[in-house]
């Protein structure tokens, strides 16, 4: 989990935006194995080598192709997570990606390799925005099948909420979301278990209105190390949720975005007497931004 260098964080929203909808709906089952957690085989020699290293939160999602019948559908899958987690896996292991996955028959969860390169040509593309912190690989989809191991996808045509669909929904502050990933390197001892925190839209509306300055939104949940790339779902809202006179209550759970990163608050301790400062001490504000989930169509869109 990458942090953002604020220096001095004035928090505005923490105590002033309250989550309205934590009574809202379920996460639906099938999202939980969608997500993947990320990571790699330690190399150094020694007693640890070949031990399975976490990195950060990955999740797979379903480009839809073509329709096969009235009732079935063709996706290319990919892997979803941060533009960072890569950089930073390249940087520490010439390795490949390596992803924990349940067997469907069940027994113990296994790691599979991905290469981020097959025959010198890149399986991964980053956004092209830098300030978009997003990146894709493409998966083997029928290998995916064959390997018998759990496995789900966030559909583009069904599930991925797109800002223009957020506005004519309206998505506001105070509507609550799941984070699913694998903070802190919680993984399962036999089957990997994603862990899912609740919290709220905490700011999006300048995303919503302004998205060619704004490329993230924020919302209040805890994120931590190895939250990188974990998806975030909107909670169905109770048919009672809205007033009278607004829109209809958003009935269906969406793909909303990928979280990126946590805010820090920084405090300073100043010394009374030289008024010299002599420690500062940073804290996880609990506010998580997180990029919008139509920019992986744009970063889809720009592989070559």
């Amino acid at each position: 989990m990458r942090k953002i260098g604020v220096r001095y964080a004035v928090l505005v929203y923490l105590g002033l935006i309250q989550c309205q909808g934590l009574w809202g709906g379920e996460l639906p089952v099938v999202y939980l194995s969608n997500v993947v957690a990320i990571g790699r085989k330690d190399t150094p020699p020694g007693p640890n080598q070949g031990k399975w290293v976490g990195e950060a939160t990955g999740f797979f999602y379903g480009k839809f192709d073509h329709k096969v019948s009235d009732t079935l559908s063709s996706y290319q899958p990919f892997l979803v997570t941060n533009r960072h987690v890569i950089e930073e896996h390249i940087a520490a292991t010439t390795g490949p990606l390596s992803i924990r996955l349940n067997p469907k028959a069940g027994g113990i969860v296994r790691e599979y390799d991905f290469p981020l390169v097959v025959d010198g040509k890149p399986t991964w593309h980053a956004h092209p925005d830098p300030q978009v912190d997003l990146a894709i690989v493409l998966l083997n989809g029928p290998w995916l099948e064959q390997a018998q191991v759990k496995f789900g996808q966030f559909r583009s045509d069904v599930d991925m909420l797109s800002r223009a669909k957020a506005k004519e929904l309206g998505v506001s502050e105070g509507l609550s979301v799941f984070v699913m990933g694998f903070p802190m390197n919680l993984v399962g001892q036999q089957q990997d278990y994603v862990v899912v925190r609740q919290g709220c839209i905490a700011r999006v509306r300048d995303s919503l209105d302004s998205p060619e300055l704004v490329k993230m939104f924020l919302i209040d949940s805890f994120a931590f190390p190895g939250n990188s790339g974990s998806p975030v779902v909107l909670r169905p809202e109770p048919s009672e949720a809205r007033f009278e006179g607004e829109k209809p209550p958003i009935t269906q759970s969406y793909l909303l975005g990928v979280v990126r990163s946590y805010l820090p608050y920084t405090d300073m301790a100043v010394s009374p007497q030289t008024k010299h400062l002599r420690v500062t001490f940073e804290e996880n504000s609990g506010l998580t931004e997180v990029i919008p989930a139509d920019y992986i169509e744009e970063t889809i869109k720009d592989f070559k």
